[in-house]
This record gives structure tokens, sequence and C-alpha cells, in this order.
């Protein structure tokens, strides 16, 4: 497929968008009045978080002693996307990486924090070993037990993949990880522009095999994670196979054929995903805020007349419903996210889950913690989405806002579980 010319990074609208975020504008209560009055303020805001200027309470220093080892492993998402390759370079322009969407990123009402401005790790490339390095050292002090790197395979055709590449052969990080098949297909889609296919997933008896081939290298990695000697694969969107059931048989078979003893195979519950046992596989995880239901606020806020489309939730609200939660029945890997905004994907048009804070974010972690406990020992496993969704608003790692306050509620929650 041809790029789009110009900018092909650049949102694209639509007549129809247009004019359905024009009609929304005019139905809130002082139409365009409304609107007109929600930018104002939004200018010094949006300075104040482009200077850091923040307040000074919200900064956490480094920490400088680990939280104790328990039976319930943090499992972190990795984007491995923080590096330019030829084909982003085709699709979004030269030399593009997620940090150019980071960048341009702009408050929609006022306290609503964008631009985030990346703290000592900076707007790095992966290119470069010592920043890996560092992340590894950051993720050991406080106490993420692993990286689950997301990892792109279309028929034979691996994307993004010399930062899972560089970990594998750098002994000296030292730290677990696992993959998660990230099984969909490539498109447009931060642009509103789905039906654009970059690069297609087709799914086949022939492909399974070929996958699970190929993950081999990374599963006989002494650092690859484990349950039961089994190494720990997930898959992003199980419900996309055509015969998820036939899948499972088959890369059991293989794995037996290649010397395991079998493989673990949780499955997200993105998009609905449910039944996993019934397909044969091992786990189901949470991947918030999919599988997350609250209402929305927007309608309680002054929001700028820029913004075409999207919802806006209550991040407060996310977290009691999600604590109110009881014990799963099955194997459930709770899930739990430190923030999620992906404005900077979609600026106009973002999802955005407003007031996040750590101390809210340990308190669900702490209630996830204690849910995983439920499982069989070897199975407690807490997943945080994410480690660096830097798009999504979705990471851990520390920021010029909060410095190291996200990693700390991490530290604190397996401190308090410790007791």
């Amino acid at each position: 497929m041809k790029p789009q010319s110009g900018a092909p990074w650049r949102e694209q609208h639509s007549l129809s968008r247009w004019l359905w975020a024009a009609l929304r504008r005019i139905a809130r209560p002082g139409g365009w009045q409304s609107a007109r009055a929600a930018t104002r303020g939004l200018h010094d805001w949006h300075v104040d978080n482009a200077l850091g200027r923040y307040p000074a309470k919200d900064f956490v220093p480094i920490a400088s002693v680990p939280p104790p080892l328990t039976d319930v492993r943090l499992i972190a998402y990795y984007l491995p996307q923080f590096h330019p390759i030829l084909e982003n370079d085709e699709w979004w322009g030269k030399g593009f990486t997620e940090w150019r969407n980071v960048a341009r990123a702009f408050p929609v009402y006022k306290g609503h924090y964008q631009p985030r401005l990346p703290g000592e790790l900076g707007y790095y490339d992966l290119r470069l070993p010592e920043v890996m390095r560092r992340q590894v050292e950051l993720a050991k002090l406080y106490g993420i037990s692993a990286f689950c790197f997301h990892f792109y395979w279309f028929g034979g055709k691996r994307l993004l993949e010399r930062p899972l590449d560089h970990f594998l052969q750098s002994a000296e990080l030292d730290l677990p990880f696992c993959l998660c098949w990230a099984n969909e297909s490539w498109s447009r889609r931060w642009t509103g522009r789905e039906q654009d296919v970059l690069m297609a997933q087709r799914h086949s008896p022939e492909d399974d095999i070929a996958v699970i081939r190929d993950l081999d290298k990374y599963f006989r990695d002494p650092r690859y994670l484990r349950i039961d000697g089994k190494p720990v694969l997930t898959i992003y969107r199980a419900g996309l196979f055509p015969d998820l059931g036939g899948t499972v048989a088959r890369w059991r078979a293989e794995m037996e054929r290649m010397g395991y003893s079998g493989i673990y195979l949780v499955a997200t519950n993105a998009f609905d995903f449910s039944g996993h046992a019934g397909h044969g596989l091992d786990a189901l995880s949470e991947f918030p805020p999919h599988g997350v239901s609250t209402p929305s606020i927007e309608g309680q806020l002054a929001v700028s007349p820029a913004r075409t489309g999207g919802r806006i939730r209550s991040y407060g609200d996310v977290v009691a419903a999600e604590t109110a939660k009881g014990t799963p029945t099955g194997v459930i890997h709770p899930g739990v996210m430190p923030a999620w905004d992906n404005s900077a994907r979609r600026p106009t048009s973002a999802q955005i889950y407003d007031g996040s804070t750590p101390d809210l974010f340990e308190g669900w972690l702490a209630h996830a913690m204690r849910r995983a406990a439920a499982n069989p020992a070897g199975e407690r496993l807490v997943f945080v989405n994410a480690w660096n969704e830097w798009g999504e608003g979705a990471y851990l790692e520390p920021d010029l806002r909060y410095g190291y306050a996200y990693l700390e509620a991490c530290a604190s929650a397996i401190r308090d579980y410790a007791k």
C-alpha cells in the first residue's frame, strides 16, 4: 500500500465526523458558547504542562531498596516500538517513532494531563543498549517480575523485532520475560482510517506451526517465564483465530515434538473474549481498559471544540468498579493499568480515563494481587498495561510530573501484600 502524500501520520478528517462533532457540541448545555468558553485557560494549562510546571507534591524521587519477593508476580507489557523501521518510514513518514505522537498531544479540557514528558529515560531510542539496561534496572528495583514483550508476526514477516532480539542476545539483562503475540492486522486506526490495512494478519494451520517454531528460540532462553516448566505465551486477540481449538491442539503437539513438556497458553479478554477453557487455553488475563465498563463524564467537563469524538471516563470510577470484583472462577490473571489516554495517537478523538493518581493505581493493584493469590501456586500473575505505552498514557516509566510515583506504587503494593 502506498503511503498518503504529505504528512501521513496526521489525522484524516471526514465530513461525517466533523458534522457529528458539531452536533454534539450544539447539544451540550450552552451550545457553541459553552464550547468556546472551554478554550479559555486551556492555552495556559497546555503551556504549564509543556514546560513541566507541575505541583511539587506530585513528584516522587527514586527508591533505593527493592520490595521483597512474593508468590504473586507483576508482569508488565512492553512495547518495542521506540525505534525507526523501514515500514513505519513508508507508512508514517521518515524517522517515525511513537515519540512523534507523544510530543504532539495537547489538553482538551482544563486538568487534562497532556502532553506527557518522559523523565530520566528521555525520548529514548531502543537501538541504544543502555536504554534497555536501565529499564531492567528500574523494573527490578520496583518489583516488576518480568516484561511481556509484544510480538509482531504476519505470516513469517516480523516487525519491531530489534529490541526483543537485542534482549535475547544480552544475557546481562537479567529479568525474566515472556511474549504476547499481537495477532491483529495493522491499519491506520490511529488516524480513524481502520479500513486502510498496512499489514494483514491471516491465520492458518500452516502459520500456526510456523509461528510456534519461530518462538522456539525465545522459549529456550533460561530467562523465559515458565509455569510448571512450560513457556508462557499470551495471545492478544484469541477470537481472531478461525479454529482456536485446532490452533491450540497444533501448538501443544508441536511443542511436544520440539521437546517441551508443554506450553502455558493465556488469552487476554480484549474485545470481549471469554470462555478460554472451552478452547483448551490455560488461563485468561485481563487487559484493561478492555472489559471495563464505566459511564462517560464528558458532559461534566468544559471540553474544547477541537474534540470530535471519543469518550472521557473517570479513572476513579474504573478503580471502584474493578475493586468491587470478587474472586474469579477458573484461572484468571488480573490486569491493571496505571492510566489510559490515547490523545497522542488520536488528539481530537481520544479515549481518556481522567484523574489517575499513583494512590488510586496502588489501591487497584493491591486488590488485583489479592485476587491473583486465589490462583494455584505458580500461576499467581498480575499483568500491568503497561511498562511503556506512552502513546496510550499507560506507562510505569518515570515522567517529569510524577517521577517514580507509579513504580513506587508497585513496590508499595508488593510490600503491603507481603505483610
